[in-house]
């Protein structure tokens, strides 16, 4: 089904738009937030305990530091920036105080120790709140500690059929395929037949976009927030 209504499709801003914002800050947050209808932001822990809002395992391609997240404190991730946007690493706390209360967050769930903690933040937060993950643990975690949490896994490969089973098993609202494997033939029919919204990533040109839309997905995560310039304005 082609969604030829570009409002009728969810616009998720990936990392907060990371072609045109510093990724996962608060800053990319605000600034997108009026342009889409939810960010997905990447949460993982830190040495000293805290979640921070940080897509990488390592340091060094966002902040030129060295070393990994798990094994540096909060004490002095604080002190680094985001590329040369001179944005701090934002614990997850702080980006839900920062979004406005309407916004979607899609929280990506970046190791399943990290599914906990995430659920109290979002708990706290005035925010409707989707977690993701590739881990189905994570989610399965999710499921049992609070069942009313909306899910979706995030898958890389295989086939409509695998991706929908894992998560209809896992009580997941959704499932989010790559571009490729959105746009397989059938592969939304058979998500949409077991009750699964398809959000599909990572959209980075108006090319990307149309495929999706041509494909008929339910949401597009998208690097940008014009890829869709003729839906009405968030403004």
């Amino acid at each position: 089904m082609t969604r030829t209504d570009p409002d009728d499709v969810t616009l998720i801003g990936h990392r907060g738009c990371a072609g045109q914002h510093p990724e996962n800050t608060v800053a990319a947050v605000e600034r997108a937030a009026p342009r889409v209808d939810a960010v997905e932001v990447d949460v993982r822990r830190c040495a000293s305990g805290e979640l921070v809002v940080f897509h990488d395992a390592e340091l060094d391609r966002l902040t030129g530091a060295s070393g990994r997240v798990a094994d540096t404190d909060w004490s002095d991730l604080r002190e680094l920036t985001v590329l040369d946007s001179g944005e701090p690493i934002p614990r997850l706390e702080e980006l839900f105080d920062a979004a406005p209360d309407d916004l979607l967050v899609n929280v990506e769930v970046k190791h399943p120790g990290v599914a906990s903690d995430a659920l109290d933040d979002a708990r706290r937060a005035r925010n409707d709140v989707l977690f993701s993950s590739f881990h189905p643990e994570a989610l399965a975690a999710l499921r049992d500690r609070d069942p009313g949490t909306d899910r979706a896994l995030l898958v890389a490969d295989g086939t409509p059929e695998a991706a929908v089973e894992t998560a209809t098993d896992l009580g997941c609202v959704a499932v989010h395929p790559p571009i490729d494997l959105a746009t397989e033939p059938g592969f939304v029919a058979t998500a949409h037949e077991a009750g699964l919204a398809v959000n599909a990533w990572t959209a980075a040109d108006r090319d990307d976009a149309g495929r999706l839309l041509a494909a008929g997905v339910d949401g597009v995560i998208a690097d940008r927030r014009d890829l869709l310039p003729e839906r009405s304005s968030r403004d």
